[in-house]
């Protein structure tokens, strides 16, 4: 019994981690589908939600100015969630500047006085936005001058739904953290560019993403992953969602563990949230992504189960070979990420045990946000912090 859980876990891990990707890339060159980009240029909101931003809010909005599009097709509304710095009073000095008065840029603000929530917010501002598409993007990231061009090209595609764009990370003066946390997203952007060229990716990046406004489905209040709901509702309607590398925009890698732990803890707790909300693109005879989604999304956010049980049951079978090699193998590895941590503690850059580290800080921060999904313990009111699935 202890040997089948042993292998059962080893085969599960191996197709979480390799497995699946390699098999999604070779059915993404096998049964490829590009989308027939143009460039067009339909009305276009640019919807932010922002909460106590004072340091990047005014550089956002001219940075959205600054985009390569047409100024009298472009909508920009900011939606200050509660914000108690000065994040206010910019939005209403922005709405008086010249540069957005005189761009022919309709410019909004729509502001609570209490904290509601990311979403509470979107499902106000998006059914009164004017424009066929919508862009959906954080305060701190910012976009490369031609994103917005380059998103909006794939609407020419009539089967598309929802577009996400690249999210880039800046490695100078990144730490051990962000440099190993940036090898993780090229990874998961990887899989999510041939997840799309098969049919779609599941979710979006927040920072850079756009869909058709018509095909919104407001998300339940209580939702944590607004950029996850939001295109999986417009794939169940039939469309596709899909990743463009040519749309680009621009942050900063995560500075310490401590920073990239929360943002995993919530994205966790997101995700066992959205498998209930979103179920039924588990049924593989009514869903497209029903492959995808079980083995990206809910494979992978179940790991850490499959780690503890190929450990525990590695330390019952260590007396015989080859399991004895094998948890030497996986004591090397846990030894790394400890020198990680403590080399973290010590401002010490050190590849070699910056991944084996930043990959068990994601899966003891997916253990935390599970048990924050069971016993209801997290928030939908988000921080100032790294979110980007």
């Amino acid at each position: 019994m202890i040997k089948i859980i042993f292998w059962s876990s080893f085969l599960i891990l191996f197709y979480i981690y390799i497995g699946y990707p390699v098999l999604v890339w070779a059915l993404s060159k096998a049964f490829s589908r590009p989308v027939q980009k143009e460039q067009v240029s339909p009305s276009v909101t640019f919807v932010v939600v922002a909460y106590n931003e004072e340091e990047y809010i005014g550089r956002k909005i001219d940075n959205i100015l600054s985009l390569d599009y047409p100024k009298d097709k472009l909508e920009i509304i900011v939606g200050s969630d509660g914000s108690t710095d000065n994040t206010n009073e910019i939005l209403d000095i922005r709405s008086a500047s010249h540069q957005v008065t005189k761009s022919h840029v309709g410019y909004r603000v729509v502001i609570s006085k209490q904290r509601r929530g990311k979403v509470s917010l979107l499902n106000e501002i998006v059914p009164e936005a004017k424009g066929e598409i919508i862009v959906f993007s954080d305060a701190r990231q910012m976009f490369d001058v031609a994103a917005l061009k380059e998103l909006v090209a794939n609407f020419a595609d009539d089967s598309v739904g929802c577009v996400s764009g690249e999210l880039i990370f800046k490695e100078e003066g990144a730490s051990g953290v962000g440099k190993g946390v940036n090898i993780y997203w090229r990874y998961e952007k990887w899989m999510r560019k041939a997840e799309g060229s098969i049919h779609s990716m599941i979710g979006a990046t927040g920072a850079i993403y756009a869909i058709r406004k018509d095909l919104f489905a407001p998300p339940p209040k209580d939702t944590i992953l607004d950029d996850v709901f939001i295109p999986l509702k417009i794939v169940e309607q039939g469309f596709r969602a899909v990743f463009d590398p040519e749309a680009k925009a621009f942050d900063k890698a995560a500075s310490t563990s401590r920073e990239e732990f929360t943002r995993k803890v919530r994205t966790i707790a997101g995700n066992f949230q959205l498998f209930v909300l979103c179920r039924k693109l588990f049924n593989p005879f009514r869903s497209p992504v029903a492959f995808q989604f079980f083995s990206h999304k809910l494979l992978r956010a179940a790991a850490f189960l499959f780690l503890m049980a190929l450990f525990i049951s590695n330390l019952l079978l260590m007396t015989h070979f080859p399991y004895n090699l094998i948890i030497t193998a996986q004591g090397l590895f846990y030894f790394l990420a400890i020198a990680g941590w403590a080399l973290e503690k010590l401002s010490v850059k050190s590849k070699l045990c910056s991944i084996p580290y930043v990959f068990c800080v994601l899966n003891f921060a997916a253990l935390k946000g599970f048990l924050n999904f069971l016993t209801g313990s997290h928030s939908v009111k988000w921080e100032k912090a790294m979110d980007r699935v």
